[in-house]
């Protein structure tokens, strides 16, 4: 049995994760990302530098053989900044690097929260302009796409840090109680009302009118980046949320979190941008944002919405319908595996009844059986469409092409 808040991944969950993983990758190259990775476990101060002793309670720590105190990554961008901190000079910017790492957090679990997840990390660094956060939420919005969701199904909540930093900066605020003020924002629609007002103090009720009404609050970063969304298309995946302020302390500018509609579900995804991370973390002063979406509520929302990472039928089933020619079968077996090299082929690996090895092949939603028989002496075998149950007889070495014209044949009709 696996351990609390940690999962097995039986063929089929590995095939929904992988199809999850697949469609991240798609987006991300289509974007002009390029994929990154970092080991998972690393210094405990790494993170600790980034978000304060406090963290330790949340982390999988431990010290090694070689008395290092190291620690399970919670998180990617602590990793990513020491790896720019490291070799920043040898890459032209804005770098536009993604991830998909394993990450690890001890926490209570619930729903959409586990102990371990993997998460879609994608960051833009050595870049200040509002593009660049223009692309970062586009390219949210088409992940969220690639899998069939739509306007009606997500929302990316849209705000600006920097707007809050301001409205303190103005009220004179003292530098020691801002980030509870943020955090006081940043829960204020998970806890009752008093509360949050009893924590914002004289702030409350100028904090509420924002909180109530966004529209009546100006900030021109918001403005340039909603523009440039519609721009592209995308304006009804978008709504302006002054509560959204991401509750870590290192954000600086736009962040949003993409939510569900329903509002059954934690945040898909969220991020913003944090331009003075890297000069903390590694003394390297350079711009940057980015966002992280896990896989685990992102899965659930697509299971309940029927997505499946099967689209139809595919690969090649040798059935082999005499024993005596299982060799010649095998040559089969090997030719086609030369050929064919994103889809499975495939056969049983002890002998079995013809009608076994069929039942097998459409369990297994494969698209066409080659079977195997006397004939193959004469150079002949027969090629079935299991779809159709359409069966030609096809010499050896051209049964490749049989199936690929088959195939091209299925296309041009669907």
């Amino acid at each position: 049995m696996a351990l609390p808040g940690f999962r097995d991944f039986y063929p089929a969950d590995c095939a929904f994760r992988n199809a999850i993983f697949a469609k991240w990758r798609d987006v991300a190259h289509r974007y002009g990302f390029v994929e990154y990775d970092g080991p998972p476990l690393e210094p405990l101060d790494l993170f600790t530098k980034k978000s304060g002793q406090e963290i330790v309670t949340q982390l999988y720590n431990f010290t090694d053989k070689g008395e290092r105190e190291v620690a399970l990554r919670p998180e990617m961008t602590p990793t990513l900044a020491r790896l720019v901190t490291a070799r920043h000079k040898d890459f032209k910017k804005p770098l536009k690097w993604f991830s998909i790492p394993q990450v690890f957090r001890y926490e209570r679990q619930q729903k959409g929260r586990l102990r371990e997840h993997y998460q879609f990390n994608c960051d833009i660094i050595g870049e200040a302009g509002l593009e660049a956060d223009i692309e970062l939420i586009a390219l949210v919005i088409d992940t969220l796409r690639a899998f069939g969701l739509t306007e009606k199904d997500f929302v990316v909540r849209l705000s600006d840090r920097q707007f809050w930093t301001d409205f303190m900066n103005e009220r004179n605020v003292p530098e020691e109680e801002r980030y509870a003020v943020i955090q006081a924002i940043d829960k204020s629609e998970r806890e009752p009302r008093e509360k949050t007002a009893e924590k914002l103090g004289r702030l409350a009720t100028e904090v509420f009118a924002i909180l109530d009404d966004a529209g009546s609050a100006k900030s021109e970063r918001l403005d340039t980046v909603e523009t440039g969304l519609r721009y592209r298309g995308l304006p009804d995946y978008v709504k302006r949320d002054f509560t959204v302020v991401r509750g870590l302390a290192y954000y600086t500018g736009v962040v949003f979190e993409v939510f569900d509609r329903s509002g059954e579900f934690r945040a898909i995804a969220g991020g913003g941008r944090y331009d003075n991370l890297l000069k903390n973390l590694g003394e390297v002063d350079l711009p940057a944002l980015g966002f992280g979406m896990g896989d685990v509520v992102l899965g659930e929302i697509l299971k309940g919405n029927g997505w499946s990472p099967h689209h139809g039928q595919s690969g090649v089933y040798v059935v082999i319908a005499d024993e005596d020619y299982r060799a010649q079968a095998m040559k089969i077996v090997q030719e086609l595996r030369l050929q064919i090299f994103d889809e499975a082929v495939d056969y049983s690996l002890q002998p079995s009844k013809v009608g076994k090895q069929f039942q097998t092949a459409e369990e297994r939603v494969f698209e066409f059986a080659v079977v195997v028989d006397s004939q193959v002496t004469d150079g002949i075998v027969e090629v079935k469409v299991l779809a159709t149950r359409q069966q030609t007889k096809v010499a050896i070495e051209n049964v490749y092409s049989h199936l690929m014209e088959k195939r091209g044949e299925r296309y041009r009709r669907g």
